[in-house]
């Protein structure tokens, strides 16, 4: 019989109670969605065994939009699109159920314009998780890993626990708005994923750090100063927030 570790099950319990803290605490007033996805897919790809992640929302006409990513490296954000049109994503969100790809390189599915870009860019499996409540599916997270293999019954369980408490918090927003409302959210979330990328760059820059480490110090300020993602990222993209102040404080 094998040992069991008591002390990693404990580490990881706690990792697991952090994870649905951070998530459930994008979940404020006036809360951002980039916050709070970007936050869902940073803390998966922490948690479970996987290299790159992303979320990808449906806009009126059903098409998938790309709204949080773990990096805006072009070959990542491409791997995402291409998944959205012919992959995992899109069967993921038509179907409302979980797509799991243990071996890219061998999966009969006929995605090959996926299969050859994920390939190149080094990865091997791709878990897709549907943004889902009671039937109805808004959109999809995407995980990437460089090795094959599935996620575990126990990993795939939490990724799905976690979207789906993202999912309740966005549909329930979703459900004081009206539906032109909606679509102006998701056209301010793509402008502000790309806002955030660029204040990430020049955090990372100033601190010498991750762009993981710059996205949390980010968070950070807008959440101790009380202003959406949004706001700090402009601010720190047009410099009337000190990057250089910002990263004292997150220290």
């Amino acid at each position: 019989m094998h040992a069991i570790d008591h002390a990693a099950d404990n580490t990881r319990e706690e990792r697991i109670n952090d994870a649905f803290v951070r998530v459930a605490g994008s979940l404020v007033a006036d809360y951002d969605i980039v916050d709070l996805l970007s936050t869902l897919v940073y803390t998966c790809t922490q948690l479970l065994d996987v290299q790159a992640g992303g979320i990808l929302l449906a806009d009126g006409t059903g098409m998938l939009e790309l709204v949080a990513s773990t990096s805006e490296e072009a070959e990542i954000v491409e791997v995402m699109i291409v998944a959205a049109g012919a992959g995992p994503c899109i069967d993921c969100y038509q179907t409302g159920a979980v797509v799991s790809v243990p071996d890219i390189e061998t999966d009969p599915r006929d995605w090959p314009r996926f299969r050859r870009t994920a390939l190149d860019q080094g990865f091997r499996a791709a878990h897709a998780t549907p943004l889902r409540l009671h039937g109805e599916v808004i959109g999809a997270m995407n995980l990437l890993s460089t090795e094959a293999g599935a996620l575990s019954d126990r990993d795939a369980q939490l990724a799905q626990a976690l979207a789906d408490v993202a999912t309740v918090g966005i549909l329930h927003e979703r459900s004081f708005r009206q539906p032109e409302v909606v679509a102006a959210q998701l056209h301010l979330a793509l402008d502000t994923r790309i806002l955030v990328e660029q204040a990430k760059g020049v955090l990372a820059e100033v601190r010498s750090c991750t762009m993981s480490e710059a996205f949390d110090a980010l968070r950070d300020y807008a959440r101790t100063h009380a202003v959406t993602l949004r706001a700090a990222a402009a601010g720190v993209v047009n410099r009337s927030i000190s990057a250089e102040a910002l990263v004292a404080q997150a220290r």
